[in-house]
């Protein structure tokens, strides 16, 4: 942790969860964070727990799928902090439900937040992860962006989404030479309010979603998730799996599409 200190850390969806884990590490280790959330509630709890540690730390209230607002937002936190050194694109949202029953709102509200969120973010604090010298651009995938699986096809298309954009820029930044180290993460089953948070189609239970993601899927802390995240990070890794659950994910990824995707609808069927 020691490598960020003094240095300015940007954490989008700070309010709970991974963000705020994130936050409370770099935190520990010296960083001045930005951080934002829409949600102000969360956001505010997180920005006092890490201010009772004598943290620098500011906190703005950015709408990921406002480019131009993401843009304001990164020459705001450029006035006070200079350059950016990290920037991890953590924002998220999700929606359960087959495609059938799926609104058009719902999977573009997905995407808006998931992808372009990412997207946002990624091109408005660039210039500045390039101009520090050092930087380190951090995007949140899934999972479910190394496998497809039923009843996720919003979430999987933007988290696939989040990993093609995020390993092309890297790429483009080996290219052109840039400082800057782009890593994609992948979270496996992570203990946050992702899933009660979450979506879902028009006549379906969500408490049965959130049970079920909560008792059986949720096996890391966020915690250790952070902890992970930082370290693939520190090693400029471009790739970094968070969970037993992700590693597998990662092999089954190896399978054959027809292999892996009879597998798991022999499963989901067994289930019903």
């Amino acid at each position: 942790m020691r490598q960020w200190r003094g240095r300015a850390c940007v954490i989008t969806g700070a309010g709970a969860g991974i963000g705020r884990a994130l936050a409370h590490r770099l935190a520990a280790g010296g960083a001045r964070l930005a951080l934002s959330d829409v949600d102000d509630e969360g956001l505010a709890t997180t920005v006092r727990q890490v201010r009772a540690t004598a943290a620098d730390v500011r906190s703005d209230h950015p709408d990921v799928t406002d480019r131009r607002g993401m843009q304001e937002y990164a020459d705001t936190v450029a006035a006070e902090f200079g350059t950016a050194d990290l920037l991890i694109n953590n924002a998220g949202v999700a929606h359960s439900g087959n495609v059938l029953g799926m609104s058009h709102a719902d999977l573009e509200r997905v995407m808006d937040v998931d992808f372009w969120g990412v997207v946002n973010g990624s091109r408005a604090f660039l210039p500045q992860l390039i101009a520090s010298g050092r930087g380190n651009l951090v995007n949140m995938s899934s999972l479910f962006g190394l496998v497809p699986m039923p009843s996720q096809a919003a979430y999987v298309a933007a988290k696939f989404a989040v990993r093609g954009f995020t390993e092309s820029l890297r790429m483009e930044m080996l290219v052109a030479r840039h400082p800057v180290r782009v890593t994609c993460v992948h979270p496996g089953g992570v203990a946050t309010d992702i899933a009660r948070n979450g979506t879902v189609n028009v006549g379906d239970d969500p408490a049965g979603r959130s049970k079920l993601f909560d008792e059986k899927l949720a096996r890391t802390s966020a915690a250790r998730a952070a902890e992970v995240i930082l370290r693939g990070v520190a090693a400029c890794r471009p790739r970094v799996l968070v969970g037993n659950d992700a590693r597998l994910a990662h092999l089954a990824a190896g399978l054959s599409n027809r292999g892996w995707q009879r597998l798991v609808a022999a499963g989901f069927r067994h289930l019903s």
